[in-house]
């Protein structure tokens, strides 16, 4: 767990840069640059499908060369770099280049890193590693809207952008010199020969990505919550703790949901998180004050912490070690593609007929994505399958 810990150690202080952009950064887009909410969804989309892509290629070729650290540093210092740009934008197109940066840092780190953190622990413990990385991730997730809001008494939005680049400077220093490279094996063949292959001989694999672009293409991001607390009341220089409330729930479940996954079963404890999930979805319909909006902050963050944190432990347990680069890199492109989708529907029908629609269309492809996780988990649940 000591190269866990250490990528967690990164990420921690990632986040905080990240968290101290994001959480401001929706109503920045909507309040300060005046875009619509659909907008803001086609940005939030757009972003994240680029970064999801890059996973794909990193991934990849990082199966191919048998090393993963080079490629989470390389992620890592991108990111880093990008965000303080935020200060200089004017636009939505500025805000969108500056996004799409961060997000392909983020696209190139993610998989070679998930892979690193799978073949530093056996199978039967990866709940608890991903539970282990994500708790101390989201930490700095909760230290970032903190430090955001208590910037904002000082300084302006622009301000706190150009801060986020001292905490993404110590993450590299720490992935430098304490994370270590774990040996694998390379693996011969072309991008998309070896995802052909992935595909075609691994039919729970592939089961397990339909079902997951199911959920995700009902799956709005915590900017629209962000957007309903403003909504709801809430000052635009508190909204930076509604995002803080909605980490701290994240970090809360992280480990919890990984022992428990590793317990009683990765597939049924993903189908609670998209319970949850639709949880939070119908609380947004529900009128109510400032203190309400804190509310579906908290049911959001445990979807979001129970999910994020299972799902990557599934995707080890049905691929060998030389092909999980190129199944987490095809795992995020399909989500990402996917949530693309799911963003701009959701906001382009919260803008065009209302929020209530906007929720049944997320709720209505939810109901099916735990029916459908229900007869998988019935099928593919027992660890005897693990490589079927």
């Amino acid at each position: 767990m000591r190269n866990v810990t250490a990528l967690g150690i990164v990420s921690f202080f990632t986040d905080i840069s990240t968290e101290m952009v994001l959480g401001i950064l929706p109503v920045f887009l909507v309040s300060t640059l005046g875009i619509s909410r659909a907008v803001l969804g086609a940005i939030e989309g757009s972003a994240e499908l680029t970064s999801y892509a890059f996973r794909m290629l990193s991934g990849s070729l990082s199966d191919k060369a048998g090393k993963r650290k080079i490629f989470v540093l390389a992620g890592y210092a991108v990111s880093t770099a990008s965000k303080p740009f935020f200060a200089g934008a004017t636009n939505w197109l500025d805000a969108f280049a500056v996004r799409a940066g961060d997000r392909i840092g983020k696209g190139i780190r993610t998989a070679p890193r998930d892979v690193l953190i799978a073949d530093s622990v056996p199978e039967e413990k990866t709940g608890r590693a991903f539970g282990l990385h994500r708790t101390i991730d989201q930490m700095g997730a909760i230290v970032g809207p903190a430090a955001a809001f208590a910037l904002l008494q000082f300084i302006d939005i622009r301000g706190v952008f150009l801060m986020s680049l001292v905490p993404g400077t110590i993450a590299l220093v720490v992935l430098v010199f304490f994370v270590k490279e774990v040996a694998g094996k390379k693996r011969a063949g072309t991008i998309f020969s070896n995802i052909s292959g992935l595909v075609k001989s691994n039919r729970p694999f592939a089961i397990f990505l339909i079902i997951s672009g199911i959920f995700s293409l009902g799956a709005f991001n915590f900017s629209f919550v962000l957007v309903r607390a403003a909504d709801l009341g809430i000052d635009n220089s508190l909204i930076p703790l509604v995002y803080a409330v909605i980490n701290i729930a994240h970090t809360v479940i992280g480990i919890p949901a990984g022992i428990l996954a590793d317990k009683a079963g990765k597939e049924k404890v993903l189908i609670l998180g998209y319970t949850i999930f639709a949880a939070s979805s119908a609380l947004m319909m529900l009128s109510g004050n400032s203190v309400y909006a804190f509310v579906i902050a908290v049911v959001f963050g445990l979807y979001a912490g129970v999910s994020e944190t299972v799902q990557r432990a599934i995707v080890p347990r049905f691929v060998q070690s030389e092909l999980r680069g190129t199944a987490f890199g095809l795992f995020n492109l399909v989500l990402g593609g996917c949530f693309l989708a799911s963003n701009v529907v959701f906001g382009f029908l919260w803008d065009s007929v209302g929020l209530n629609q906007a929720v049944y269309y997320s709720l209505s492809l939810t109901a099916v994505a735990v029916i459908a996780m229900s007869l998988f988990q019935k099928y593919y649940g027992k660890k005897g399958q693990a490589l079927a």
